[in-house]
């Protein structure tokens, strides 16, 4: 008798472990397929969606006038030591990696501008804290010898004005380079250490405005017609016939946000806040010497983490730029310039929205709860016999 009950309880394992097995490899396959749409393929299916826009081009020596497709995004804020969480880092980190991994792999731009704050903790990191945080950076912002890319200085990079100090300032210029005029295909750009335009003569903001001078006046000679002045006893060749376009992290001065729309404008609420010279914005003193010294087609800043579209006095354009991170609001996105050295043409390329994502999650969780349930027969009747009868009419 018992050598019967045995036999008995053993058919039944087998069943029994059968249906473990396939409970595991559903779960299984739906946790590997999520984590893989979500973390990986949603980037890919977000960002298709982005175009170069179209300019206009001139007949030059013979051909098309060189395009070139510079894109420029803002406040990357990689945590540090000190205020970032482990959990956090991973999260945020990965989100900014593959979307840039994935826009230089789908849109191939020839420049990338990062328009300062790329760290969080440089005004306070020490030198181990530093490098450290260089290497996640250059892991995260790889990229081919064919792409440049180019970072201005923040106020997380280097701390703001009373913090910042001369060898901070060339601790960050020895990784990211210490250049302010940069020429690519004819347009010429000028990276503004928007953190020394603080005007009260200290020997870093004196510097920095001396250098300006010195830029501003080789852009003069580039439209004085050669052999009429004594640019031409110049060692270096003349930089191109164009405008150049400002690159810096403060934006120029605006009273607020008040004029700003779009989906990733400042919120609501916060547009209307008066901003504070020196602090969010620049003073009206460093603005109007940008302006006058470099006449500039077209500024483009960050430093608010939101979107807006400006004119400023003599008819100059200023773009800020966004966030690239999540951890700074919940639709990051990038700016896709086709640049010419007479005329530009921009747009705007999302990232994938976070609360999407987390939807997706938690979408997920709850059909797997739904499959646990199931499998036990813990739901409640009509819910069972519903999914029994589905079950059925797909096996016929």
């Amino acid at each position: 008798m018992a050598l019967v009950r045995w036999g008995l309880r053993r058919q039944n394992f087998h069943p029994l472990r059968k249906r473990r097995r396939a409970l595991l490899l559903k779960l299984t396959v739906v946790i590997i397929s999520v984590l893989l749409f979500c973390e990986y393929f949603i980037y890919y299916l977000v960002l298709f969606r982005c175009h170069w826009p179209e300019v206009k081009t001139l007949a030059h020596g013979g051909g098309q006038e060189p395009v070139l497709k510079a894109m420029f995004l803002a406040d990357t804020h990689l945590l540090g030591e000190i205020r970032g969480h482990w959990l956090d880092k991973l999260r945020r980190e990965w989100q900014m990696e593959r979307a840039f991994q994935t826009a230089l792999w789908l849109l191939q731009p020839e420049v990338v501008f990062i328009l300062g704050d790329i760290f969080d903790e440089g005004k306070w990191s020490s030198d181990q804290a530093w490098a450290d945080d260089v290497q996640r950076f250059q892991r995260m912002f790889r990229h081919d010898s064919h792409v440049q890319l180019k970072v201005v200085i923040g106020n997380h990079d280097v701390g703001f004005h009373y913090q910042m100090t001369k060898y901070r300032i060339k601790r960050f210029e020895k990784v990211f380079g210490s250049e302010r005029l940069l020429s690519l295909k004819g347009v010429n750009f000028v990276m503004v250490n928007s953190v020394a335009m603080e005007g009260d003569g200290c020997i870093i903001c004196s510097e920095e405005e001396a250098e300006l001078r010195e830029i501003s006046r080789k852009l003069n000679c580039s439209q004085e017609v050669p052999g009429s002045s004594q640019c031409d006893r110049e060692p270096e060749p003349r930089l191109p016939l164009s405008a150049p376009v400002l690159l810096q992290h403060y934006p120029l001065y605006r009273a607020s946000d008040a004029n700003c729309s779009g989906e990733d404008a400042a919120p609501p609420e916060e547009r209307n806040v008066p901003f504070e010279e020196k602090y969010d914005v620049l003073s009206r003193e460093a603005s109007q010497k940008l302006l006058w010294w470099l006449r500039p087609r077209l500024v483009l800043s960050g430093h608010t983490h939101s979107a807006c579209e400006v004119f400023h006095p003599g008819g100059a354009p200023e773009v800020s730029v966004p966030s690239f991170s999540w951890r700074n609001r919940n639709n990051p996105s990038f700016i896709m310039g086709s640049l010419t050295s007479r005329d530009y043409a921009l747009s705007k390329c999302y990232l994938p929205f976070e609360d999407t994502v987390l939807t997706m999650y938690g979408a997920a969780a709850g059909f797997l709860m739904i499959l646990i349930l199931v499998h036990f027969e813990h739901l409640p009747s009509p819910f069972l016999c519903g999914w029994k009868l589905c079950r059925l009419h797909m096996r016929r």
